[in-house]
Formats: structure tokens, C-alpha cells, sequence
């Protein structure tokens, strides 16, 4: 296997290089059919896969001190349609019918998918190199507007400060 060196990559692989790192949040989480409000902690480590053309995200939520949800993301980048693409599997246990899919707005990458419960949207926001900010919002096939689900605000952090993924 022949892995791309990051020189080599597209200008659209390069943007989610953004994402690498290790992380850890504050997130507020709204009630819904599948949670109760409150607040949460999050950790976030996110490596350069395949010299960069992927990133795998390793997201773990904690509540009241136990870990509440888990995800592994996997991010691409479709040359062809000029899209950012992200492949989720979480702690819910639901297979993805079909990647979220979307594109950088300056420092803002939004993507959203659609499957028969609904559709979901989730927005980073890049405060700069340090820092991002997180929404995931939730809109179910009845219904025409989006509720929102976690928000968070994200800051670099050591990865050897991230135990247990």
C-alpha cells in the first residue's frame, strides 16, 4: 500500500487535517426521545489515516462521570463531488444507511445524512487552531424543523491526557 504524503494531498483532504488532534469539551445536551438535558464531558482523539486522506475520530461523552455515549467517526474527502464525507458508528448501535456529506463554509464545515428516523446535522465550527465548537441537531421525517441535540466547545489538550480509547 502506497499512502499519500500530506504535500501530495487535495486541498480538500488537507482542510480536514483540521480535525486531528486530541480534544476534550463541555458539551450541553438538549432533551429528546433518546436522552434527558444536562451537561456532559467530552474526549475526542482524531489521527491522520492513509497519509491523510482519512481522519478516524474516537469520540467518547461522559455524565455524572460514566461514559453516556461513544462514537468512531471516519472522515474522507469525494474529490469527485467535492464533498466532505463522514462515516459515524456509535454507541446506538444504528448502521449508517449512507454517509453525512458536506463542505467547508471558511472556518465552518457542515454535513448532514438523512435515514428513516430522520435527518441529522452536525456543524464544526474552527475558532482557530486550538479551538472548535460542535452542534448536532436533529430533524425526525415528521417533522420540518431542527431541534437541537449536543453543542459543545472543544480545546486541544495532550493526547497522554486522553486514557482508556
Amino acid at each position: 500500500m502506497n499512502a499519500s504524503s500530506f504535500s501530495s494531498l487535495s486541498d480538500g483532504h488537507q482542510r480536514l487535517q483540521a480535525l486531528v488532534g486530541a480534544w476534550r469539551g463541555e458539551e450541553e445536551v438538549a432533551a429528546t426521545q433518546w436522552t434527558d438535558a444536562g451537561t456532559a464531558t467530552a474526549e475526542v482523539l482524531a489521527e491522520a489515516e492513509f497519509g491523510g486522506l482519512f481522519v478516524v475520530q474516537r469520540y467518547r461523552q461522559r455524565r455524572d462521570g460514566t461514559v453516556s455515549f461513544g462514537a468512531h467517526n471516519v472522515f474522507g474527502f469525494d474529490q469527485q463531488n467535492g464533498l466532505v464525507t463522514l462515516h459515524q458508528f456509535d454507541s446506538m448501535g444504528f448502521v449508517p444507511m449512507s454517509p453525512a456529506a458536506g463542505t467547508w463554509n471558511s472556518g465552518e464545515l457542515a454535513l448532514e445524512r438523512s435515514s428513516p428516523r430522520g435527518s441529522a446535522r452536525v456543524t464544526y465550527n474552527f475558532d482557530d487552531i486550538d479551538t472548535y465548537r460542535m452542534k448536532l441537531q436533529f430533524k425526525p421525517t415528521s417533522g420540518n424543523a431542527w431541534q437541537d441535540m449536543v453543542s459543545g466547545l472543544y480545546r486541544r489538550v495532550s493526547p497522554s491526557t486522553i486514557n482508556g480509547f
